[in-house]
């Protein structure tokens, strides 16, 4: 295999792998922007009744309703659990570490076949100007 293909063939792995880098950091976003809904936002829930009932976000309550539990007749707690959201946020650090590696890999490897491709091309169009020079 010649040099040039070979380079062709290596920079567009590292370009595969900086994609699916990009495809885990962005789903690293997700999960992080799903975990933080969870945690920020309000939310209603149907009590045993049949009646619903508005609930604080588990952040952000004056009145622990969030986090009170049914013993004292508050259904906002079982709704949405913290297990729940540390388990998103959980599954999000190691998406976001190997999307931060292959990310990484696939750009430095880009850059530097980039940067021995721009070498070469110095080297040669070094060596015919020596040749130019000396005939």
């Amino acid at each position: 295999m010649r040099s040039i293909a070979y380079d062709l063939e290596f920079r567009e792995r590292s370009g595969r792998m900086r994609d699916w880098g990009a495809g885990l950091l962005l789903l690293a976003a997700l999960l992080w922007g799903w975990c933080a809904i969870l945690l920020l936002t309000s939310y209603s829930v149907e009590t045993s009744r049949g009646h619903t009932t508005e609930c604080a976000s588990r952040l952000f309550t004056e009145g622990s309703t969030a986090n009170d539990g049914v013993r004292s007749g508050d259904y906002c707690a079982s709704e949405r659990d913290w297990p729940e959201a540390l388990a998103v946020l959980g599954l999000s650090v190691p998406v976001a570490l190997v999307g931060t590696a292959l990310f990484t890999t696939g750009m430095v490897s880009r850059r530097m076949s980039a940067h021995g491709q721009a070498m070469r091309d110095l080297d040669r169009l070094a060596d015919q100007a020596a040749q130019r020079r000396t005939t």
